[in-house]
């Protein structure tokens, strides 16, 4: 196994999961996901396309917490921190941040307890796909 995977063009990306597979101790512990949404060319080449904004929909419908690959300054990216982080030009606020936001202030400016966890807005659709992900349906078909 080890030869076989020592030329392969990404050899991680495949060698646990096969491990994993082809134990019986292991099998119905995979579960084929990353949590990263991704578009490849069809067929697929080696590294994935560039999501823009027409990818922008099929991307938050994934649920997928991340995703990749973007180009630089893409507006694409610019739109994620607008609707999806609700944050332009800046990090993603935290419960941590208790500041005001009138007149554009950044809440972030006065801090909080940084160990407060409070979901954002995509907490939900994180959880469905968690939820599907840990299914007992999902599972028995991802080492087939």
């Amino acid at each position: 196994m080890l030869m076989y995977y020592t030329n392969f063009i990404s050899s991680p990306e495949g060698y646990f999961h096969t491990i994993i597979c082809n134990n019986e101790e292991f099998r119905t512990t995979a579960i084929g996901h990353d949590l990263h949404y991704i578009a490849w060319d069809t067929p697929p080449k080696q590294h994935p396309i560039s999501l823009t904004m027409k990818d922008f929909d099929k991307m938050v419908n994934s649920s997928a917490p991340f995703a990749r690959k973007f180009a630089k300054d893409d507006p694409v990216l610019d739109k994620i921190d607008q609707e999806l982080l609700g944050r332009t030009h800046r990090f993603a606020p935290g419960a941590w941040c208790v500041g005001e936001t009138d007149n554009g202030s950044d809440p972030c400016s006065v801090r909080g307890d940084h160990l407060v966890f409070s979901p954002g807005p995509g907490a939900k659709r994180l959880q469905e796909l968690l939820r599907t992900l840990l299914s007992e349906e999902f599972r028995k078909q991802q080492c087939l």
